[in-house]
C-alpha cells in the first residue's frame, strides 16, 4: 500500500469555500491600479456628466466647466464596464465555489485511501459522493494515479496475498474478490496466471485440517461440510472431490470414523 500523509481531518467544505473566495478577493485587490498611475493623471473614475439645470454649484454656466472647456461625457465603454461588473463577480465566485469542493473532494478521497487502498472504480464511487462535476472526478483520478495513491496492480497483489496465501482461497474465490473491488477484467487474469499450480494440494491441506473439527459426525454429513466448506473457499469442484477423499481416508486411518450422527 502506498504510504503518503495527508491532513488527519477532513476540512469541512464551508470553510473550505470561505478559504478560497478569500483568495479570489486577495487576487482582485492586487488587481488595482496602483497610487502612482492615479499620481500621472490615469483617470481612475469615468467623468460624470451632469443634466440640463443640474450642474453642482461652482460649475460654469451655459454647461461649460470652471475653466471653460466643453463637459466631457462617459466613454461607452465605462458603461459596458459597469454593466460587466456583476457578472464577474458572479463568475469569480462560482470558480471559488468549484474550488473548494474539488479540494474538499480530494481530502475526502485521502482520507479513505489512508485507511486501505482503493481501485478506480471504488476511487469513483467516493468522489460520486461530492459535489464535483464527472470531469473533474476523471481528473483527480488520473492525478492520484500519477502520485501513486491509486495503483491497482499493487491492489491485486495484496488481495493475492490476504486471500490466497492467508485465508486459502481458491483461483475461483480469488477472482471474485478482484471483481468485487472493479479491479480491471486483463489484470485479474493476469494476476491470476501468477498464482501456483496447486489447487488441489490446497485444498486436501484446508480439508484435512477441516475434518479435524468435526469430531464424530459420520462420513455423510462430513462429506457434505466439506464439500461446502471449499466450494465457499473458491476451489473448483474437481479439487474439492479429491480434498474431500483424501481427508475421509486420514480421517478413518486415524480411527476418528464413526457411524454415530449427531443432529
Amino acid at each position: 500500500m502506498v504510504h503518503f500523509e495527508p491532513a488527519d481531518e477532513v476540512t469541512p467544505i464551508s470553510a473550505a469555500r470561505a478559504k478560497s473566495k478569500a483568495r479570489a478577493a486577495a487576487k482582485a485587490l492586487s488587481a488595482e491600479p496602483a497610487a502612482e498611475d492615479f499620481a500621472a493623471g490615469t483617470p481612475a473614475l469615468a467623468p460624470v456628466t451632469y443634466l440640463r439645470g443640474g450642474a453642482p454649484a461652482g460649475s460654469a454656466p451655459n454647461g461649460s466647466t470652471p475653466n471653460g472647456s466643453a463637459p466631457t461625457a462617459a466613454p461607452p465603454e465605462a458603461h459596458e464596464a459597469d454593466e460587466d461588473a456583476p457578472g464577474a463577480a458572479s463568475s469569480a465566485t462560482a470558480e471559488a465555489d468549484a474550488a473548494a469542493e474539488r479540494e474538499y473532494a480530494e481530502q475526502v478521497l485521502l482520507q479513505r485511501l489512508r485507511a486501505r487502498s482503493l481501485s478506480a472504480t471504488e476511487a469513483r464511487t467516493v468522489l460520486a459522493g461530492t459535489e464535483i462535476a464527472e470531469h473533474e472526478i476523471d481528473e483527480v483520478i488520473d492525478r492520484f494515479a500519477e502520485l501513486g495513491y491509486i495503483d491497482e496492480g499493487k491492489l491485486a497483489d495484496q488481495i493475492l496475498h490476504s486471500h490466497h496465501e492467508r485465508k486459502g482461497l481458491g483461483r475461483s474465490g480469488v477472482q471474485a474478490e478482484m471483481r468485487r473491488r472493479g479491479l480491471d477484467h486483463d489484470l485479474i487474469l493476469e494476476k491470476l496466471e501468477e498464482l501456483p499450480d496447486d489447487e488441489a494440494e490446497r485444498a486436501i491441506e484446508l480439508a484435512c485440517k477441516r475434518v479435524q473439527q468435526l469430531g464424530r459426525l459420520d462420513d455423510q454429513t462430513v462429506d457434505r461440510r466439506l464439500t461446502g466448506f471449499l466450494m465457499r473457499k473458491g476451489y473448483a469442484s474437481s479439487a474439492v472431490r479429491l480434498a474431500v477423499k483424501a481427508a475421509l481416508a486420514s480421517r478413518s486411518g486415524s480411527g476418528g470414523a464413526s457411524r454415530v450422527r449427531f443432529r
